[in-house]
């Protein structure tokens, strides 16, 4: 069988799209037909070198799939005057030139995406005032003398004891080499940085305002925050995917690339978030006209994998029970032994670990939230590849959890799913009467209404909730999810490859990918399985607890804030609240973060309860797979919603409908 008759599997991260592509095709075109947008200014001329593409190489466990260059057509000329040697030594191919020939898992560069991820972690407002560990100080000295010879650091530690009452008792060694010289330049008045007691940084003259980044390391995303250390005001932000991505989209994907590629996997994966932070960095100095040395301190939260590979830890251990965590406590790193490229004095503080799988991100949402302090008995769910659940209040104390939600809700693992990028389908509701949808897509500016305007790519997480929750609502699909045939739309149909029944979302005419955009039964599985999990863990910590009742939820995390709160509830992603006791927070994470680089107080509350939270391992539960079952049927197959009652019970049973009809058509026997 040749080429051109077989069929490969093609993997894009970091839009997580996949398909069957026949061989002899260009990987442009692969591209296209599965409504991944790579740049191709020249319109195919072999001219701009643009539509790059990285290649990835080995067996990818949890794609299924060996990736080659081996994979693709040879090597061409143009490639040759396009690309580097060193694009060449690290697999890249132009997309246009690249032919098909066996499975491949490839990465899409940033610069070459035609459509960029929308990364919305905006931050929030903080609670608390600033008081960092990081200081600065302006001094004045007098310059040494025959009679006066005190050495360089005990006279600026003396200027400033005297001045500010700031107690320095150690400086930098990359400082103390240009302090001498500075101090002389500057005619003994300077700026000193003093991070607790030590001088991180001394510059000449008088500066008045200082900044630090704080960075919340997601799965998916890296969302970094440009703040004002004086007052604690976020200035600016940048994010950007993370580039782990090409290794595998959920952490166990990535633990896995680690062992099955000893030394190798940690270093490349190792390599990659140092460079994203440092490009992240960058774009923040250069948007504020700051250099790198102007930053001395960061602050960093990531779940445990992350830190792990953050810090060129070993994985491996957080991968397999009991899950323990090389190192919980946080931890204060000089940049130049991490290789960031802030101020080689500067500091990087990462937030504690909680446990084996709840990392330094709930650490952040944690005391963002602060839950411990809570009167009311509340339920925190940080959504993203993964989910972190807090549960608890003042009185009862707070316990931790973590669901394998799988990347579905992010919108891999769903036949036309995507991560939120303009095309996104990111809204959808229902009629209940004629079962047509309507929808919201990322990049346009209301609801579909003109089909040439429309140009679907796509459904990313929100989107999927949504259409799910509303076939739920209107009676397409059935309390267990399946699809009622009898639902009188001419949107319900069965593939014709597969047989599999499907709903049509979106037309041909109103998509940019050539074909229509459609939700199948594999889709609504894959939602109840990640919907199933975070209700079981809520339902295993509210029963330690002895909470009978939730007072309010909680939805925290990116992706977590663009939920629709009403789709959450009606498909029992949590137990039954009250609609207006559900509350998005934004990015909790990053703003706990935030909290920790410009408030040394927080700082310390937040390594302590990271030891107070009892973290619950949901698989040492005898019953889990018990509850888990119970919590995939929408609501669910047991617990009452009290709260959605008068919803459930107008939805229509189209089953029942067609029998009465049918009843009702036929002739009564003479």
């Amino acid at each position: 069988m040749s080429d051109q008759e077989r069929e490969y599997t093609v993997i894009f991260q970091p839009s997580g799209r996949r398909g069957k592509i026949r061989g002899g095709g260009s990987v442009l075109e692969a591209a296209r037909s599965l409504g991944v947008e790579i740049e191709a200014i020249c319109g195919e001329k072999k001219t701009c070198g643009k539509c790059k593409v990285q290649v990835m190489e080995g067996f990818f466990e949890k794609f299924g799939v060996e990736s080659s260059m081996a994979h693709l057509s040879d090597w061409t000329k143009d490639e040759d005057r396009l690309l580097s040697t060193a694009e060449r030594e690290n697999h890249i191919r132009l997309s246009c030139l690249s032919k098909v020939k066996g499975d491949l898992l490839l990465f899409v560069p940033e610069e070459a995406r035609g459509g960029k991820q929308v990364v919305r972690k905006k931050a929030g407002k903080l609670k608390y005032p600033a008081d960092p560990d990081l200081r600065i100080y302006y001094i004045e000295m007098n310059a040494p003398t025959l009679h006066d010879p005190e050495d360089d650091f005990l006279r600026v530690k003396q200027a400033l004891k005297d001045a500010h009452n700031a107690e320095a008792n150690r400086i930098d060694l990359f400082c103390l080499r240009q302090m001498g010289d500075t101090l002389r330049a500057a005619k003994w008045k300077v700026t000193v940085w003093l991070w607790k007691d030590e001088i991180v940084r001394v510059v000449p003259g008088k500066v008045e305002r200082h900044y630090g980044i704080a960075v919340d390391i997601g799965t998916t995303t890296v969302a970094a925050y440009l703040t004002d250390m004086e007052n604690g005001r976020s200035v600016a932000t940048d994010s950007k995917m993370n580039p782990q991505v090409r290794f595998g989209e959920d952490v166990m994907s990535r633990i896995t690339y680690a062992m099955q590629n000893p030394g190798k996997g940690l270093q490349q994966m190792h390599e990659a978030i140092i460079g994203a932070l440092n490009e992240i960095v960058g774009n923040l100095c250069d948007e504020h006209k700051l250099t790198r040395d102007d930053i001395l301190e960061m602050v960093l939260v990531c779940n445990t994998a992350m830190h792990h590979i953050l810090l060129k830890l070993n994985p491996e251990h957080v991968g397999v029970a009991p899950f323990p965590t090389a190192m919980a406590p946080a931890v204060d790193i000089k940049a130049r032994d991490l290789g960031i490229n802030i101020n080689a004095s500067g500091n990087i503080h990462v937030l504690a670990n909680e446990a084996g799988f709840v990392g330094a991100d709930n650490c952040g949402v944690l005391i963002a939230e602060e839950p411990y302090n809570s009167e009311e008995d509340v339920l925190i769910i940080d959504i993203g590849t993964n989910g972190e659940l807090l549960c608890g209040s003042k009185k009862l104390g707070v316990v931790s959890c973590s669901v394998a939600t799988g990347p579905a809700l992010e919108g891999a693992q769903i036949k036309f799913g995507m991560r939120a990028a303009p095309g996104a389908i990111e809204k959808v509701e229902i009629d209940q009467e004629t079962l047509e949808p309507r929808f919201k897509v990322i990049g346009k500016a209301d609801w579909h209404t003109h089909i040439e305007d429309v140009d679907a790519k796509g459904i990313c997480g929100s989107g999927i909730i949504d259409v799910v929750a509303e076939m739920f609502r209107t009676g397409i699909v059935d309390k267990g999810g399946r699809f009622v045939k009898e639902a009188p739309t001419r949107r319900l149909r069965r593939d014709e490859t597969t047989g599999q029944a499907e709903y049509v979302l979106a037309y041909e005419p109103e998509t940019s990918i050539g074909k229509d955009i459609v939700v199948t039964q594999g889709d609504v599985r894959a939602i109840q399985l990640a919907v199933g999990s975070i209700y079981a863990g809520a339902v295993i910590m509210m029963r330690h607890l002895g909470i009978q009742k939730l007072d309010k939820v909680v939805l925290a995390g990116a992706f977590g804030s663009h939920l629709n709160p009403f789709s959450c509830a009606i498909i029992g992603m949590f137990p039954d609240v009250p609609i207006a006791q559900i509350i998005s927070v934004g990015n909790a994470a990053g703003d706990g973060a935030r909290l920790c680089l410009v408030n040394k107080s927080k700082r310390i509350e937040a390594n302590k309860m990271a030891r107070t939270v009892k973290y619950l391992e949901l698989t040492v539960f005898a019953d889990f797979e018990r509850v888990f079952m119970k919590a995939m049927q929408f609501p669910h197959m047991e617990d009452p919603f009290p709260n959605w009652k008068h919803v459930i019970d107008e939805i229509p049973n189209w089953k029942k409908i067609a029998k009465e009809k049918k009843t009702a058509d036929t002739p009564a026997n003479p």
